[in-house]
């Protein structure tokens, strides 16, 4: 699946979370709270990152709790790119190839 497929995707399934939102709040959630959902993702992955070391405990399989965070980052990550109307795609290819330069440049010196 490439970047591009998994942001459709992403954006499919957060279609069906509006909808839901729509009929329990009335309304779909905002900016600010959707942030507010991707960081509490991106921090409990610190969470399973110490349960992997062994440092915390979680009840559960950590392995597959770290999958699964780690997917729900990158669904968050494509759902506020599209909100806040950035092509994560081609942002991810346009900063990759900036870092890689600037570490190649290092490298060579």
């Amino acid at each position: 699946m490439t970047l591009t497929d998994a942001e459709t995707r992403a954006l499919q399934v957060r279609r069906l979370y509006e909808q839901l939102e729509d009929r329990l709040l009335g309304r779909t959630w905002t900016l600010p709270e959707l942030a507010l959902g991707f960081t509490n993702d991106a921090a409990y992955v610190g969470r399973l990152v110490l349960a992997a070391e062994n440092t915390w405990g979680i009840d559960g399989d950590v392995d597959a709790e770290l999958r699964h965070k780690l997917a729900e980052c990158l669904w968050w990550v494509f759902v506020l790119g599209e909100r806040l109307g950035v092509d994560v795609p081609a942002a991810f290819e346009s900063t990759m190839d900036k870092i890689g330069s600037g570490l190649e440049r290092a490298l060579s010196s």
